[in-house]
């Protein structure tokens, strides 16, 4: 075989290698919550218009989005469900959106999380994420009910949110505070102080608006991370 033969055969080689390699490098953003999430990789969700974003900036190709959102899920079920759908899946960065049934249910249902439960099991999903060298992003827990006056919520609302706000700040992580984009929102669009309808369905799940509102507060912050 001549060295010209054998230059361009290691060319092609080195280009199809090169190929391979990135498609490899394609990013996994793995969103990982409950039903809010679940909903959110639905069309119209707030996961497939972050794709929207991407698509606008002819970066789409460079990621692939995932949800991981169960209905009913609290923060220790989403630590149990960890490995499976989270550390298997070869996820580069995990956006973490869970609270509201925590809160919901323990103030309805008294089935919910204690707060200092609540903490050492997401401190524990972080701990055990960051330990793969998978990227961390957290959100705080929008709201139950968009009657911001007189709501049985919001008190327990805020203690979590602290919650997670100073767990980003233990661990160095961007937070996602979609608890106070989702207040502000409503202090100026919901002057009846509606339980539903500004953002939410149903108190909690989310309209049109409502995943348009996450899908850009998440961006605001994803578009940064490399």
């Amino acid at each position: 075989m001549s060295s010209k033969l054998i230059l361009f055969a290691a060319f092609v080689l080195s280009m199809f290698l090169m190929s391979l390699n990135y498609r490899k490098k394609r990013k996994k953003i793995v969103f990982f919550g409950d039903s809010i999430t679940e909903q959110g990789a639905r069309p119209g969700g707030y996961i497939t218009r972050i794709l929207r974003h991407l698509k606008e900036y002819a970066i789409d190709d460079d990621y692939e989005l995932v949800g991981a959102g169960v209905f009913g899920d609290k923060v220790y079920d989403l630590y149990l469900r960890m490995d499976e759908d989270i550390l298997s899946k070869g996820a580069d960065i995990v956006v973490i959106y869970i609270g509201v049934n925590d809160v919901w249910d323990k103030v309805a249902k008294l089935t919910g999380t204690e707060v200092e439960k609540f903490e050492k099991f997401y401190d524990a999903i972080i701990n055990k994420i960051l330990s793969a060298g998978i990227k961390v992003v957290l959100c705080t827990p929008s709201l139950i009910g968009e009657n911001l006056d007189g709501n049985q919520y919001e008190d327990e609302l805020e203690m979590y949110s602290h919650v997670i706000k100073s767990l980003a700040v233990k661990h160095d992580l961007e937070v996602i505070d979609l608890r106070n984009a989702f207040v502000s929102y409503n202090l100026t669009n919901n002057p009846d102080n509606a339980e539903q309808g500004i953002l939410t369905v149903d108190m909690v799940h989310l309209n049109d608006k409502g995943n348009q509102l996450v899908a850009d507060e998440m961006w605001k912050v994803l578009q940064n991370i490399k």
